[in-house]
């Protein structure tokens, strides 16, 4: 993996051209993508975050089909338009039309609509995290815009518009809360609600010169928005009734990438697929809908991109995860041909191992001491710990990857610190 010399890194993708050269992440054509071991980890944790987060504010988790009878979205009124546009993937059969879904608001409703017939069984918010497929043109970034790829999307059902709102905030707070613990700084930014519909919404963008999106921004604040929110005719009415946003004079314009984005549908698509509900006066009424969305792969691909590091001679040579997703937190690099070392390398792992600290040992023959080093940036781990020729008795040199410190600590101080 790491042994591959990286030549002709992408200046604009560098962390996932590496990713790409030394097989970590294998491309079948434009937008379509095969994982390694090491990414799919991080993708897995990243997943794991997710749900946890999610279900400890209230959410509950399905999983819905990605493959869908056209039906439903002939019900929706929006197969035309995904179809002639281009964007949604269809086959043809003897048993009808199907299609890979881009979304999921025509699926989660025709789930709803069967579990949440009375207001008894309001408010619920449900989330998937599944494959979308969308036919991008412009596939751009890798995994940052690709034709298949992993998605977290989240639908509220409130029986009114103040339990729509309730539903959003916690849905935006449980985002803020799912990319801090990643390890990312995401703004929650002022955006448009575009085809999506509905009265309001956030974008959660993380401040990239590698971005396709331009905000404006507010450092003193940390208030954001977006600049297509200016081209409404109406945009400083606004601004000021739904965000309490008064004057932009102080706002710069900053290159960012957007990691999520969460909505108010109001009744729009209750409208459209009759999804209502059973009231306390008995009479049926509309769903209020809330929708909240997370691009799994694009976080994973912007998170690559955020933990690169640079060699001073050589240029982006690796990476160093936070420990929050790394797969491994330590690498242990042992001198293959001492056997005392190689013994005392094989007790510390077991002994990490045993401890649930997530280590990995490279006990390959044929490579350098120097060679595996450089595999541990590759892989992104965050720690490294040689057992060389300087390693006496229970002290062991820790190596932060990311800073390059050096720290002399005794075995049961290295198990502390990361128990």
């Amino acid at each position: 993996m790491g042994t591959v010399k990286l030549n002709n890194i992408d200046e604009m993708y560098p962390g996932q051209s590496i990713l790409l050269q030394t097989g970590q992440l294998v491309q079948y054509g434009a937008g379509l993508f095969g994982y390694n071991t090491v990414p799919l980890l991080v993708r897995r944790n990243v997943e794991k975050i997710i749900v946890e987060t999610l279900n400890k504010y209230g959410c509950i988790e399905v999983l819905l089909p990605t493959l869908q009878p056209d039906t439903i979205w002939k019900n929706s009124g929006r197969y035309d338009h995904y179809v002639d546009d281009g964007t949604m993937l269809i086959t043809e059969s003897n048993k009808g039309t199907f299609c890979l879904a881009p979304t999921g608001e025509e699926a989660m409703l025709e789930f709803a609509r069967e579990k949440l017939k009375s207001y008894k069984n309001l408010p619920v918010t449900y989330y998937q995290i599944g494959e979308k497929y969308r036919n991008e043109i412009r596939t751009r970034g890798y995994l940052l815009r690709g034709k298949s790829f992993p998605m977290l999307d989240a639908y509220s059902f409130d029986a009114d518009e103040e339990g729509m709102s309730r539903s959003y905030e916690n849905a935006r707070n449980a985002f803020l809360e799912i990319f801090e613990r990643i390890g990312m700084k995401v703004i929650p930014i002022v955006a448009d609600n575009g085809a999506m519909g509905g009265k309001k919404s956030e974008e959660f963008m993380l401040i990239s010169e590698q971005g396709e999106d331009k905000i404006l921004y507010n450092e003193e604040t940390g208030v954001g928005l977006n600049t297509e929110i200016l081209e409404k005719e109406n945009y400083q009415e606004y601004l000021k009734e739904e965000y309490g946003i008064e004057d932009i004079s102080n706002f710069k314009e900053i290159r960012t990438m957007e990691l999520g984005h969460i909505f108010q549908l109001g009744t729009r698509y209750s409208e459209m697929m009759n999804g209502k509900y059973i009231n306390q006066e008995g009479k049926e009424t509309l769903y209020y809908m809330g929708c909240y969305g997370i691009g799994v792969s694009r976080t994973v691909a912007a998170l690559y991109e955020q933990c690169l590091i640079n060699d001073s001679k050589w240029g982006p040579c690796g990476f160093s995860l936070p420990e929050s997703v790394a797969p491994y937190r330590i690498q242990i690099v042992p001198k293959m041909d001492n056997e005392e070392k190689v013994k005392f390398a094989n007790e510390l792992y077991e002994r990490l191992q045993k401890e649930g600290i997530g280590a990995i040992i490279d006990d390959r023959e044929n490579l350098n001491m120097g060679a595996k080093i450089k595999d541990c940036k590759i892989l992104g781990t965050p720690y490294l710990v040689v057992i060389g020729d300087k390693q006496e008795g229970e002290n062991i040199e820790l190596e932060n990857i990311q800073t390059g410190e050096r720290t002399t600590i005794t075995v049961d101080e290295l198990v502390e610190k990361f128990k």
